[in-house]
């Protein structure tokens, strides 16, 4: 049984309840139904958390027989007699005092009172905050704790299936006992949970982790660290392409670009507001003696490494004055920023410790930024086009008022003209959005790029947030047309993400079947035999592919052409081109592209050509 170490789920609000969906209010309900069977075979269990998450619902509970895969049928079946039974699902209202009596009696999440209290339903009550009401949800025999919502009845969950089991500490607190987290899924019928399992089983052959060793595309080493990719010369060529593909749009763009070092200085962090609020997810920082001209120690500084490049970008702004006409200013970075991740969070590719973000920073006027803003999004979907995302959304973060000075910057007019020129930008450049509240970054309202893959996964692969507070703490300042010091705005921006998670998102899309610009392997030359002349016939047309950058290779060894094509296929070689003796003589190459077969012999020049059209225009 593995530890799941994912976050315990921030406790939602009775409004947030309400708005659940009805295919959440599915799961919830069906995490009632399983806590249901457990107790039915294992009256003692004890019950924590059993909330709906993405794509399915678990329960914790503390039970001395070790849940397994193998337990799971004899737990649906008892999951299916309470569906059948078809219970109501009753809502009743009740005392504090008599929720705190019924946890001590060990009646809460039971099917009967029992002689031991309900242990964490006790510690629940005790924590539910004392203006806001308690409830029980009942089916059958059994009663749970719960603001809900469910669905009516038991009968009303379609299709169900116990997916894993893993271990998870009560709310997620090392100092607290571990517990047994039973996973499970729910749909609405059979049809739909069999598209799911389908479209996981294609994820799972997908999988970036697998596909990216096959094709030597990256690496992590335990002498390196956890979450510290390293990138072999396969993933490596897709990295330059990206940077490549991101440097000609920002430029085309009025992007100027920008470098900065790996690591500041405290002072500034604390500057920009991130310390110490965002310690935890920084590494610990270095202590530095600074010493005198006798050697001794005069002051002691602590340096972290860089989590985030825009206060770096904010002190390249202020280092140069500025007035209205210089703005905007779009700065630009492929910088690496480092996180510490906890190492139950650590992901493959998806979350690492050291990231290389398509990051820019725009300070524009409060006049300039609807365009700004608008430009950016217009990037988005310039990229999508260009990667096939046909299926995306933009998830527009708003900020709760009643959490001002808390977790959002105390600015309540700041926060409602941003996010109305956010708003209007959406609507006019008529995006697929959806509003969310209370998610906002601290300093503004922010959009998270959602895609989805081929295999039906979802990503966040991209932001796009505004920032009001910032800046002024930083003292950035330009001169307006009557030479009054004003505040800029500022646009965070990364269209790309992080090379780390938006590689990682590629190759699940693609399943490594990348397009000929992106490949790592664009072309390889194969020779039917290795008679010297062809060889030399072959070599010439790899060195010109080469002479303008194309990652061409050569295979001229004397293995039959079966073979060779056959090895060029497993690693995913895009373009082949073969050459006989009569493709030498008449000037041609036989193409086969990677997965489509056999295209036919053409002039060498035709296809050379045409190979860099492709690559050049991104085919």
């Amino acid at each position: 049984m593995q530890a799941d170490n994912t976050q315990q789920p921030e406790r939602k609000s009775l409004d947030e309840r309400n708005k659940m969906t009805d295919l959440e209010r599915i799961r919830h309900s069906c995490a009632h139904v399983l806590a249901t069977a457990i107790l039915r075979i294992w009256p003692e269990a004890q019950f924590a958390a059993g909330p709906p998450v993405e794509n399915g619902f678990y329960y914790d509970v503390e039970l001395s027989h070790r849940i397994s895969p193998e337990d799971f049928t004899k737990i649906e079946e008892e999951m299916k007699k309470e569906v059948k039974a078809n219970n109501t699902f009753e809502k009743v209202v009740v005392p504090r005092e008599q929720a705190l009596e019924d946890a001590r009696k060990g009646r809460l999440a039971a099917l009967v009172e029992r002689g031991t209290p309900s242990k964490f339903k006790l510690d629940i009550v005790e924590n539910i905050p004392e203006n806001e009401p308690i409830s029980y949800y009942k089916n059958g025999d059994f009663i749970d704790l719960c603001a809900g919502p469910h669905v009516m009845r038991t009968g009303n969950i379609g299709a169900f299936k116990l997916t894993h089991v893993a271990s998870a500490y009560y709310k997620g607190d090392e100092r607290n006992p571990q517990l047994q987290r039973i996973y499970g899924t729910a749909f609405k019928n059979k049809t739909e949970m069999e598209a799911y399992f389908k479209m996981l089983e294609e994820a799972r052959k997908r999988d970036h982790r697998k596909i990216g060793k096959e094709m030597e595309l990256f690496t992590f080493d335990e002498d390196v660290g956890p979450g510290l990719p390293l990138w072999l010369p396969n993933g490596g060529a897709m990295i330059e392409e990206l940077e490549k593909l991101a440097k000609e749009t920002e430029f085309a763009a009025g992007y100027e670009r920008v470098r900065t070092p790996h690591l500041a200085r405290e002072n500034m962090y604390k500057t920009s507001g991130h310390l110490p609020y965002y310690a935890e997810s920084m590494f610990p920082p270095m202590e530095l003696k600074e010493l005198n001209s006798k050697g001794e120690v005069e002051s002691l500084e602590r340096y972290y490494l860089k989590s985030m490049n825009c206060p770096h970008h904010h002190k390249i702004f202020k280092a140069v004055p500025h007035s209205y006409r210089d703005l905007p200013l779009r700065l630009a970075e492929y910088g690496t920023c480092y996180r510490y991740e906890q190492s139950g969070e650590l992901m493959g590719l998806m979350r690492v410790r050291a990231m290389q973000m398509n990051d820019a920073h725009i300070y524009c006027t409060p006049e300039q930024f609807a365009e700004e803003f608008r430009a950016v999004n217009e990037m988005y979907l310039k990229y999508f086009k260009i990667f096939g995302f046909e299926k995306y959304q933009m998830r527009f973060s708003t900020h709760d008022p009643a959490r001002l000075g808390q977790k959002f910057v105390d600015e309540p007019e700041l926060w409602k003209q941003t996010e109305d020129m956010v708003r209007r930008v959406l609507i006019e450049s008529n995006i697929n959005y959806v509003e969310v509240p209370n998610e906002a970054a601290f300093y503004g309202p922010k959009i998270d790029v959602q895609v989805w893959s081929i295999s039906g996964r979802e990503f966040t692969i991209a932001t796009n947030q505004v920032d009001f507070a910032v800046p002024k703490r930083f003292g950035l300042v330009y001169r307006d047309r009557d030479n009054q010091e004003k505040t800029p705005l500022c646009i965070h921006r990364a269209p790309l993400g992080t090379h780390e998670r938006f590689l990682g998102f590629l190759i699940e899309h693609y399943a490594g079947n990348f397009p000929l610009w992106l490949a790592p392997e664009q072309v390889r030359v194969m020779t039917i035999g290795d008679d010297e002349n062809l060889v030399r016939y072959a070599s010439a047309i790899r060195d010109e592919l080469r002479g303008q950058m194309v990652r061409a290779t050569l295979d001229g060894s004397s293995d039959k052409i079966n073979g060779k094509v056959l090895q060029a296929e497993e690693s995913k070689v895009h373009t082949m081109l073969v050459i006989g003796p009569r493709d030498m003589e008449a000037g041609n190459v036989s193409v086969r592209l990677h997965g489509k077969g056999n295209i036919g012999a053409k002039p060498k020049n035709e296809v050379i050509a045409q190979i860099f059209e492709d690559i050049k225009t991104r085919k």
